[in-house]
């Protein structure tokens, strides 16, 4: 008697399940305590409330009454217990529940608050002549920080900060190699073996290069080399439409074109279009276009004298379609090495409207004027910063500053077929991108034996991501507080994949921070 399982103290199982109390709600103490509560009075008052739980037990058993209609003491005593502690906490309890609805109500309101500034602030949808106002990492909306190499950011960061307290310093700014000081422009060197304009031309060249800005340029002098090599005139080359860039730019909205022809004349014979009697030809008809694929990666002269001089010779014009990096720089003939070098350095000047603003860069980046240099001159012309008295006091900016260009946009980043640590999310991305942009290499890919990432990445073969490029920075010794000008497009991943490089380098500028939105207006697009 008194032990626990006895039918004196029992649990009682109530079969009746919409009865007030489930089985749950008892909380047995142990059999000798309800022993003594049961035997002793003054013990039971004492834990039940006194006398008044007897009176409360004879109610509580008239309206709890389960199928078999057998009640022991014990069921009397733990309703009454119970019944007790919510009559003495039910003020509390209430007190809880209006509290908690309050706080749901507040944060309720705080949301709704908060959203609707969200709304009026940004507009559901963004147009596509609006993106090129945003911010250099905003690609795409924004995703967790994407961290490859945590524990080498880690320790870039002790390192450079340990450099910074001892103040030791790497001067990258000054030539290390003396007689650089003593170089010229191989443009103003004359060979004996150059051989000057042709008195008759072998016929017309045209191209068509693709690619973003530096490749177009690549492609344009490299075509002056050509022309020259093989006796023909150049006509003012043309830029394919990128369905990357959506840029419909053609020469004359980047270049000075009467300056590019003024420069070159003495060296080969450039032309605007073609003549009259040559525009009906069916090229592609005659054999005369000439794609990527049908010309090496880096081709030497020689392949030109023997593969498109004769197709020049027989139909007086080809038409090099895409011409990305075909033409070779070892070995190469000084004179076509020196005209490749002039038509880069010299004859290509930027239109006015593009000096202007490059001009209003450099003022926001350094805060003040100086002598203007040599580059300066030729990539800004008139628009080049001066020496000027009155702004000789102001407060100044860095003098030397560090242009980067990352590379990191979505185009090189699909093309590459490299992981790049973002999980799924990004691998689908990339994958739907090359299978819109690049429908060519998804198909050579399904007749190929695959390469997986990690291979790709070992052989070198993969885009460096902007925490890569921090930590080659911080590798070379450069500073946290050296200031950078980030060049180009936008960054793939946007602040997610900045957040690693801003960490070691803060000071990070681009063009749509230095400059007003009526100041870029005229590069939309």
């Amino acid at each position: 008697m008194g032990k626990q399982g006895s039918p004196r103290c029992a649990r009682p199982i109530l079969q009746n399940t919409n009865s007030l109390f489930s089985t749950k709600d008892y909380h047995i103490r142990s059999s000798s305590d309800f022993l003594r509560a049961s035997t002793d009075p003054s013990i039971g008052r004492r834990i039940l409330g006194g006398d008044n739980y007897w009176n409360s037990k004879v109610v509580l058993l008239h309206g709890l009454k389960d199928n078999s209609g057998k009640f022991t003491p014990c069921k009397g005593v733990y309703v009454g217990k119970k019944h007790t502690w919510l009559r003495r906490n039910v003020k509390p309890i209430a007190f809880m529940l209006v509290l908690m609805a309050f706080l749901f109500l507040l944060d309720s309101l705080m949301v709704s608050i908060f959203g609707s500034i969200n709304l009026q602030g940004s507009s559901p949808t963004i147009p596509s002549d609006a993106r090129e106002d945003d911010n250099v990492v905003s690609i795409h909306e924004e995703r967790p920080t994407v961290q490859m190499y945590g524990r080498l950011l880690k320790l870039a960061s002790m390192v450079l900060a340990e450099k910074e307290f001892k103040q030791d310093s790497l001067n990258f700014w000054n030539e290390p190699y003396h007689q650089a000081s003593k170089w010229k422009p191989c443009a103003d060197k004359k060979y004996r073996t150059t051989p000057g304009k042709p008195d008759k031309s072998n016929g017309y060249i045209m191209v068509s290069a693709n690619g973003s800005l530096n490749q177009q340029r690549v492609a344009i002098c490299n075509a002056v080399a050509v022309a020259s090599l093989l006796n023909a005139t150049l006509v003012l080359p043309k830029f394919l439409y990128s369905n990357v860039w959506m840029d419909p730019s053609q020469f004359g909205d980047i270049y000075q074109e009467d300056y590019f022809l003024r420069i070159l004349k003495d060296d080969i014979d450039i032309v605007k279009e073609l003549p009259p009697h040559l525009k009906p030809l069916d090229i592609e008809a005659m054999g005369t276009l000439i794609t990527d694929a049908d010309i090496v990666k880096e081709a030497k002269p020689d392949d030109y004298i023997t593969s498109v001089l004769p197709l020049l010779q027989q139909n007086r014009v080809v038409h090099f379609l895409g011409f990305s990096n075909r033409l070779g720089f070892d070995p190469l003939l000084p004179h076509l090495q020196r005209l490749r070098c002039k038509c880069n350095f010299h004859a290509l000047k930027f239109v006015l409207k593009i000096q202007k603003v490059g001009s209003l860069l450099i003022k926001s980046i350094k805060k003040y004027y100086a002598a203007p240099r040599q580059l300066d001159k030729q990539l800004l012309g008139d628009f080049a910063p001066g020496i000027s008295p009155k702004q000789h006091n102001v407060a100044r900016g860095p003098s030397r500053y560090l242009a980067l260009h990352l590379r990191f946009e979505e185009d090189m980043v699909a093309y590459s077929l490299c992981d790049f640590g973002a999980g799924d999310y990004e691998k689908k991305e990339l994958e739907a991108y090359r299978e819109v942009h690049f429908p060519l290499l998804m198909e050579r890919l399904k007749n190929s034996k695959p390469v997986s990432p990690v291979e790709l990445r070992k052989l070198g073969r993969c885009p460096s991501t902007p925490e890569e490029a921090a930590l080659v920075l911080a590798a070379l010794g450069f500073k946290p507080e050296t200031y950078i000008y980030l060049a180009g497009s936008h960054i793939y991943g946007g602040s997610s994949r900045m957040q690693p490089f801003t960490s070691l380098y803060p000071n990070l500028v681009t063009k749509e921070t230095l400059l007003t939105s009526s100041e870029l207006a005229p590069f939309k697009n």
